[in-house]
Formats: structure tokens, sequence, C-alpha cells
């Protein structure tokens, strides 16, 4: 049978000038971050009810659910951006139906928000058991107030901060603090710049993206330990060849991995953007994008850091026992 598995395509010895392009990486990487950081300001990010509150109501359909018409009538009840998706239901053949949409706001600063979110709450379930017949007593409701979708914002802050603090603590620990500082900059930089994406097109951002934000975080550091470890076994080897050319080197050498590694990511990510359905769009769009940016920073970022902040030859080489052979 005839070969076709895609290691016979890549390049057994690749020499791509990866270093050589660090100036016009890191110039359209500022820019990026930079951008990101001025949509923050201006156009924001679109929080889901996880962020800013809102109401949740599940309910099944007598007959199979019209999602369209659901979404239409959710539309026309005036409670904000309505979003409607199909779930499924154990031991029931028609699936059910999760409606949510946005925290209601009120002019009058001595309204009383409890109230104005059960109006809007009534004014859903009624017009469900009107137009398709679902019985309030089947339908499940919930309404997540501005405190605690306030403290889920925190958190998932806290939890992407903790996260890049670990990883700073963990690569000073098992390489040197120039290779902390240089994997850090990475990950933030793809954080920025996934925000970013999310502020332009102005995505739902809900606790979901954050999960993919932390997933994100562990699949850009897996690439750039892998390029760390390369490069710090050809600091030992390599005693005299210029640091420059050992970080190329070392980034070449790990290049098919790297390769095969987002290729065969991708590819799950993208039958689950297209197939996952609209609840997982956000989360898949993200981790697409995620391994788009991960990847580039692997190579373009994490390793030219270790130029600008010198690396610690003498350490590297009082564990390697190879002679020259530069």
């Amino acid at each position: 049978m005839k070969d076709i598995s895609l290691v016979r395509v890549l390049p057994t010895q690749p020499n791509v000038p990866f270093i050589k392009g660090r100036t016009i990486a890191a110039i359209i990487s500022i820019i990026g971050v930079l951008a990101s950081l001025f949509l923050f300001f201006t156009n924001g990010l679109n929080y889901g009810i996880d962020f800013k509150g809102g109401a949740v109501i599940e309910f099944t359909t007598p007959t199979q659910p019209d999602i369209e018409a659901i979404r239409a009538l959710g539309n026309s009840l005036d409670v904000g951006a309505v979003s409607v998706q199909t779930i499924a239901r154990p031991g029931q053949d028609i699936p059910g139906v999760r409606i949510a949409y946005p925290r209601i706001e009120s002019e009058d600063p001595e309204a009383d928000d409890a109230e104005l979110q059960q109006i809007a709450l009534d004014k859903v379930q009624t017009a469900l058991e009107d137009k398709f017949g679902v019985e309030r007593s089947s339908m499940s409701a919930s309404v997540l107030g501005s405190k605690v979708s306030g403290e889920l914002r925190t958190k998932g802050i806290i939890a992407v901060i903790a996260s890049l603090s670990m990883v700073l603590l963990y690569i000073w620990i098992r390489f040197e603090w120039q290779f902390a500082l240089g994997a850090v900059t990475a990950l933030a930089h793809d954080v920025a710049l996934t925000l970013g994406v999310f502020e332009l097109f102005q995505i739902e951002f809900n606790l979901a993206i954050v999960a993919a934000i932390l997933t994100i975080v562990g699949y850009s550091l897996n690439d750039t330990v892998i390029v760390y470890d390369r490069i710090r076994e050809n600091l030992r080897k390599f005693k005299k060849m210029p640091l420059p050319q050992v970080l190329n080197l070392s980034i070449n050498d790990t290049l098919s991995r790297t390769i095969m590694t987002s290729v065969t990511t991708l590819l799950a990510l993208t039958a689950l953007y297209f197939l996952g359905g609209a609840g997982l769009k956000g989360f898949s769009f993200a981790m697409i994008w995620g391994v788009f940016v991960g990847t580039y920073s692997s190579i373009f970022i994490a390793s030219p850091v270790l130029l600008l902040l010198g690396v610690n030859r003498g350490g590297a080489l009082a564990g390697g026992d190879n002679p020259d052979e530069a």
C-alpha cells in the first residue's frame, strides 16, 4: 500500500531562517497587541450572561422544536439579544431547548432590579406558552444577577493571571529565568491576540471562552517547552555556535513535530466548529485561533526573547559532556 502520510511531505532537515525574521515578527506582534488594547477600550468585549447577568430558560416542546421560530419569538419580545440552542435530554427522543437573554437594564436608578428581571422572565414564559404550547411547570428558569456575574468575571481574570504565574514559576525551575520570561511573554501575547479577535468581531465572551483561553495557554506552553528543551540540548552540544544559530537550529529540529501537532489539532477543532452546534462555536473558534497564534509565538516570540535577555550558556554547558561540534 502506498504511504500517503503527511510525514513524507515534510522536509527531513529543514533550514528555515526563522530568527532572521524576528524583527518583522516583533513589529507585527506589537501592532497586534496594541490593536487589542485599543479595541478593549473602544469596542470592549461582548460579554455573555455569565459576565453581565441575564436569564436562562430550559424546556421541551410537544414536537420537534423549531429553533428559528423560537429565536424569532425571543427577538420580538424586546428582552435583548436572545440565544437559542438545543440540549440533549436523557431518555427523550425530542431534544430540549435553552433560551438565554441578557440582564434587563433600566434607566431609572431606583428601579427594583429583581422585579425587572422577573417581569422579563414572565414575559418570555408566557410567550412560549401561547406560541408553542409549553407548560410553565415544565420550564426550568434561572436568573443570574449582576453581583454573581461580576464575581465570575473577576474569577475568570484571576484564573488567567494565576495560570501565567504558575507557568513563570515552572519554567524558571525547569530551565532558567530567561526562559521563564520568554514563555510568559509568548503566552501573554497569545491571550492578548485572542481577546483582540473577540473584541474585533464582537463574538460572545463567556465562561467557555475563558476555558478556551486557559487551554490555549497549555497548548502554546507545550510547544514552547519542546522548543526550549531542544535549545538547551543544543546549547550543550554546540558550545561555540552563536546563539542565533542555536535558536534557529532548535526551531527547525522541532518543526515537523510542531506542524504535525498543529494540523491534527486543527482537524479536530474544525470538525467541532462546523458540527458541534451553536453552543461550541465560540469555544472551537477560540481554540482554532489559539493554535495559530500559539504556534507562531513559540517560534517568533518565545525563542527570540532569549536573544534580548541572553542565556546563561555556562549553566547550560555544566550538564553537557558532548565535545564541541560547531
